[in-house]
């Protein structure tokens, strides 16, 4: 599996970027008593992907959107991994030096908080690094 592929459908086509709307549904979404359990989700999300100049797109028209898988693995880990492992870290190491239950979940909390805020900062540029590609 090289790439990440979402069914989609343009929304807006402006000179610098193409909106386009996937359906985002979880794995039970395909089966066929989905309609009787309630367990499935669609949510719809917009994408902006930079419009190429060469690209003739329209406001209707089905596409997929693409992203490589490795960009993929790299968001989990940005956005998973990485915070679990330093929650875990703050609040070992404050336990290990003998702080109490409450001094190590704060240290935990703010640690975590801390991160995530880091990322919103900069986001842009992290917005820059995930690129999609539309392809018909």
């Amino acid at each position: 599996m090289e790439e990440i592929v979402h069914k989609g459908k343009i929304v807006e086509v402006d000179p610098q970027f193409t909106t386009v709307e996937i359906i985002s549904e979880s794995a039970c979404a395909t089966c066929h008593a989905s309609g009787l359990c309630g367990m499935s989700e669609y949510k719809t999300k917009a994408i902006q992907v930079p419009t190429s100049p060469t690209a003739l797109y329209e406001p209707g028209d089905e596409v997929e959107v693409v992203l490589k898988a490795t960009m993929g693995h790299k968001a989990v880990w940005v956005a998973y991994v990485i915070p679990l492992i330093l929650l875990l870290v703050f609040i070992f190491i404050p336990l290990g030096l003998g702080k109490s239950e409450l001094v190590s979940a704060l240290c935990g909390f703010f640690a975590v908080a801390s991160y995530y805020w880091f990322i919103y900062a900069f986001r842009n540029i992290l917005k820059n690094e995930y690129v999609f590609k539309i392809r018909k």
